[in-house]
């Protein structure tokens, strides 16, 4: 290359023609079909010219203006295709179980392919909603208010109903049990020409001067004399208890009361305990009565004390001064507690101006003192108390074979309200030889007086005496 040919470094680049830049929307217009001029590239510091209908073409006004594409409105707007949702999947179903010997264990969990849990679809918790606003509770040092726990009402109710239950069933026990150790006897025999069955209840109690079972220190110590032969009766007290509403009555039957005893004639009432025991007994008061006998019971020395001291004692109130050295008794008139030596005494003695009939009332007075105490609270819900009182009494008490310990206790219930006492009308006294000195019944009185009872009624207070 020569020196004409080299172009010098520093020549002048030729002007640079920006392109052309269409607007939004226009179209870059094709190049001219001239296109560049054919020849050989410019030489030396030659000016490449452009051809004339370039020069045109760039200087040429813009293509027209073509607005842009708008979206159509929404009512025109077709809704896009549902979402295709694929199928879950389902694990398959467990291989059916061979009659032959499972694989070992290691070898299962490695042919077993990991299950895939089927996808579930959880609905998304919803935030709590806030509280309330409300006003601003004030401090307090009070502690709140224990919740009582649902239901401990009915397991109090469950548990006192237990408790109930248990002692309804000991109570029960109890007295089946105490029921076995009563004494029976064969007292309520039937016999030829016995009277017929009355209304009401009545029941024969029989206090005998039987010293059996007692030790000769508690004879010197009740004061019973020893033994005196044959069983005698110190007291008979015949009780009717309505068949329906209305008071209680026991009426004292004297020993010395002269009547007919079946088979032996006229004697004393208390003789024909000691020809024939209780039947006897039970026989000569129906028909001299006409009272229809229901139950017995009977009572020794040593079962009465036993009874008095189970019950802490009984309260009474003497009439009069009573001094009798042959019962052991020495008592002040007034209120006061006997315990059971002295009770025994009472009910015994016959040192008094009227002898044998105040025996009587002393009697009556102490029976319904006696009850009233076995009866009362104090007593049957202190087991301390009850459980001697019972004991004492099954241990003590003879009676009919037909008899049961809640037939004693009924008689004992029905005599703690209001009782009417009374003696058999009385007509005098006279000695009788082989018999003493013996009571005479009022029949002009005796006979409506036991008519009353053997009616169900009450006594008519014209007939009522107490002594």
């Amino acid at each position: 290359m020569n020196g004409d040919e080299q172009a010098p470094r520093n020549r002048p680049r030729p002007p640079q023609v920006p392109p052309h830049r269409p607007g939004p929307g226009r179209r870059n217009p094709p190049p001219p079909a001239g296109g560049r001029p054919a020849g050989p590239p410019p030489e030396g510091n030659q000016v490449i010219r452009r051809p004339a209908d370039q020069q045109a073409w760039s200087q040429a006004a813009p293509p027209p203006y073509t607005p842009p594409r708008r979206r159509p409105p929404p009512q025109q707007r077709q809704a896009p295709p549902p979402r295709q949702v694929p199928p879950r999947r389902q694990a398959p179903p467990p291989p059916a179980r061979r009659h032959q010997s499972p694989p070992p264990r290691d070898a299962q969990q490695r042919d077993r392919a990991p299950a895939r849990k089927p996808e579930r679809f959880t609905e998304p918790k919803r935030a709590a909603a806030p509280p309330p606003a409300g006003p601003p509770r004030r401090p307090t040092s009070e502690p709140a208010p224990r919740r009582r726990r649902p239901g401990g009402f009915r397991r109090a109710l469950r548990r006192l109903a237990v408790v109930a239950v248990v002692l309804i069933v000991a109570a029960v026990a109890g007295v089946v049990y105490f029921d076995g150790k009563l004494q029976r006897i064969d007292a309520l025999a039937d016999y030829d020409g016995r009277v017929g069955d009355t209304p009401g209840t009545n029941w024969l109690l029989v206090g005998s001067d039987s010293r059996l079972g007692l030790t000769p220190d508690q004879e010197q110590e009740l004061a019973t004399g020893g033994d005196v032969g044959a069983d005698r009766t110190d007291t008979i007290l015949l009780i009717h208890v309505p068949r329906g509403s209305g008071a209680t009555t026991m009426v004292s039957l004297p020993r010395d009361s002269y009547v007919s005893i079946p088979g032996y004639g006229q004697d004393k009432l208390n003789a024909a305990f000691a020809f024939g025991g209780p039947q006897l007994l039970v026989q000569t008061v129906e028909g001299a009565t006409g009272v229809h006998i229901d139950h017995y019971a009977e009572i020794g020395f040593g079962g009465f004390a036993s009874i008095v001291d189970a019950v802490g004692g009984v309260d009474v109130c003497v009439p009069y001064d009573i001094d009798d050295p042959l019962a052991g008794l020495q008592l002040s008139a007034g209120c006061q507690e006997l315990d059971g030596a002295e009770a025994l005494g009472f009910v015994r003695t016959r040192a008094t101006a009227l002898a044998d009939l105040d025996r009587m009332n002393n009697q009556r007075l102490f029976m319904s003192a006696l009850l009233s105490k076995a009866t009362s609270p104090t007593t049957f819900l202190n087991p301390f108390r009850l459980w001697p009182l019972v004991s004492g009494a099954a241990r003590s008490l003879r009676v009919d074979e037909g008899d049961h310990l809640w037939h004693v206790g009924q008689l004992a219930w029905a005599m703690r309200g209001e009782t009417v006492t009374a003696t058999v009308p009385v007509g005098g006294f006279q000695d009788v030889y082989g018999s003493g000195n013996v009571l005479l019944w009022d029949s002009e009185r005796a006979l409506p007086f036991f008519d009353a009872l053997a009616n169900d009624q009450q006594i008519p207070p014209e007939l009522l005496t107490t002594g």
